[in-house]
């Protein structure tokens, strides 16, 4: 019983979809109720007794629509051939399939079985009373009016909602991504503060710290200045610490770290350093005591900024860990100019043992984790490598392999002028140079096309069943003069012979009207070319045929 109820409603929500708010209720029971008082009201102008059956039957298939377009096409277009009063129920079925049916195979499928059954339907209801040229003409004519072109309004108007919906939702998507974009580029912000303050901060407390180590060491000086140093060397760690908390703060996880600021154009390698900064660096370390050597080999190169700043920054921080780790230890740098890239390495060895240190006044070196990888970073964003590991001697080695050229155009800063607009840019979707205009035309060209040719048939259709209405008209139709020139008996062939083939579509009404035929007899109808006195008269021209001879014609007007 469970599994027949589930069904049950599976199908009632298929057959009658929601929501069925107060304002759809009230609209479809409205719609139903109008729908079948006009069936039944044209049925009874048709003088058909089933008239309560097709008002019952347009209700129930006008609320089944929503569910079930195809179906209720297909049903509606079978009953209309036969009987007048579902015609305009066909009209909103047309309408509901074509706003509601999103294949276009099924949509096609649906309307070609429906114009199907509505024209076979006609076709065995009048067959023997009209022409078959007739009969489809009027069929497929009556259908392209009647079901195709509401449903190609109906297809128009839901396309249009799609599309204006898919333009409102694009644009709520645009507005999110313009803000998660000025977020990353706040974010890249921070993580280049971070990194600057990483780079160029805690390079100088390094140097700092070294100044004072050495300098605590210095036995020229009293126990009074030694301490004065300690308490500076012990100053310069905790800034340092506290440095790392603040780069900690600024530097977000969850985001990739941003390109790394390389100035306005050429001038920003020089502004931060560049290649002619290193030997800067070199002199503040050899200034703070440490032996550091310097050397260059191959023919010398101008890289580009980008690549320059990378490689001031790789040996910033190369001699900033040399400092910390291995204070005291010589230290080698040299840059090499290979013919496709340009190679930085930082060498020391192992760090030889304090002297003279009081117990407990060496701290242990500040580390943040983040220095070897915002290095590695730096080198991908210009299309380099670094390495860094330990040496065999107990050392540390870092080398930097830098093409020249860089990795490209190197993006702005963040946090330069026009740099968060640029990223801004970037993210959004490229404009539109017309192609995408093309691929996504107004539904209203598709459904218009269409009208134009479902319009242009009708008319085709219209002029098509005049000419086949006036052929059959003649056919059935009898001339007063051919009338009065055929005698009583003649023979029934000769008189066949002269006389049209006839159509009881038109004469149907007037069968077995006018004076008494002849007993025994067989008489034919047709319809005079003489014009009746009334709106509701016809002139009728009537043959009795016995025993193969005319035995009888009459001329009278006949009504309908």
């Amino acid at each position: 019983m469970d599994a027949i109820a589930k069904a049950w409603s599976r199908a009632v929500r298929t057959a009658l979809p929601g929501p069925w708010g107060p304002g759809t209720v009230v609209r479809e029971a409205v719609g139903a109720l109008v729908l079948g008082t006009l069936a039944a009201l044209i049925e009874v102008v048709s003088r058909s007794s089933l008239w309560p059956v097709t008002a019952l039957g347009t209700a129930v298939l006008f609320l089944l629509r929503r569910g079930l377009p195809s179906t209720v096409l297909l049903l509606t277009a079978t009953v209309a051939g036969w009987a007048a009063g579902p015609l305009p129920l066909l009209a909103c079925a047309g309408w509901s399939a074509g706003a509601r049916v999103k294949r276009v195979s099924v949509l096609a499928g649906s309307f070609a079985g429906a114009f199907l059954l509505t024209t076979a339907t006609s076709t065995v209801k009048d067959f023997e009373e009209a022409p078959l040229k007739l009969l489809l003409g009027l069929s497929l004519g009556g259908f392209l009016l009647v079901a195709v072109l509401p449903a190609l309004w109906g297809r128009y108007r839901a396309q249009r909602r799609a599309l204006l919906d898919a333009l409102r939702e694009r644009n709520e998507q645009l507005l999110r991504e313009h803000t998660m974009v000025a977020h990353q580029a706040r974010l890249r912000e921070r993580h280049r503060i971070a990194q600057d303050m990483h780079d160029s901060l805690g390079h100088q407390l390094a140097l700092i710290s070294v100044h004072s180590g050495a300098l605590e060491v210095d036995r020229t000086l009293s126990d009074r200045q030694r301490e004065a140093v300690g308490v500076l060397r012990l100053a310069a760690v905790t800034a340092m610490r506290e440095l790392r908390e603040v780069v900690g703060v600024l530097h977000d996880e969850s985001t990739a770290p941003g390109p790394a600021p390389v100035g306005a154009a050429a001038g920003g390698g020089a502004r931060t350093g560049g290649l002619e900064g290193i030997e800067k660096l070199v002199e503040s370390s050899r200034a703070a005591g440490t032996t550091v050597s310097f050397g260059e080999d191959g023919e010398r190169r101008p890289p580009a900024a980008n690549v320059g700043h990378a490689a001031y920054r790789i040996v910033q921080e190369a001699l900033t860990n040399a400092h910390k780790h291995a204070p005291g230890a010589p230290i080698s740098v040299a840059l090499r100019y290979e013919p496709d890239a340009l190679v930085v390495e930082v060498a020391n060895p192992r760090a030889p043992e304090p002297a003279g240190v009081p117990a407990g006044g060496r701290s242990a070196p500040v580390s943040g984790g983040q220095g070897l990888t915002g290095l590695r970073e730096r080198a991908r964003l210009v299309g380099g490598m670094v390495h860094a590991g330990p040496t065999a001697e107990a050392g540390f080695r870092l080398a930097a392999v830098l093409p020249y050229e860089g990795a490209g155009g190197a993006p702005a800063a963040p946090g330069t002028a026009g740099a968060d607009e640029a990223w801004v840019l970037a993210a959004l979707p490229a404009a539109d140079d017309g192609s995408d205009r093309r691929r996504r035309r107004s539904p209203a060209i598709g459904c218009a096309v269409g009208g134009a040719v479902v319009l242009l048939t009708v008319l085709g259709l219209l002029v098509w069943g005049v000419v086949a209405f006036i052929g059959a008209a003649n056919e059935a139709t009898v001339e007063r003069s051919l009338y009065d020139s055929i005698q009583e008996g003649t023979p029934e062939a000769e008189v066949l012979s002269r006389l049209p083939a006839g159509n009881g579509f038109f004469t149907k009404d007037y069968e077995g009207s006018g004076p008494t035929p002849p007993e025994g007899s067989a008489c034919r109808y047709f319809l005079s070319g003489d014009t009746s006195g009334t709106s509701r008269e016809d002139a009728v021209a009537r043959f009795c045929f016995k025993d193969g001879v005319l035995v009888e014609k009459q001329h009278y007007l006949g009504r309908f």
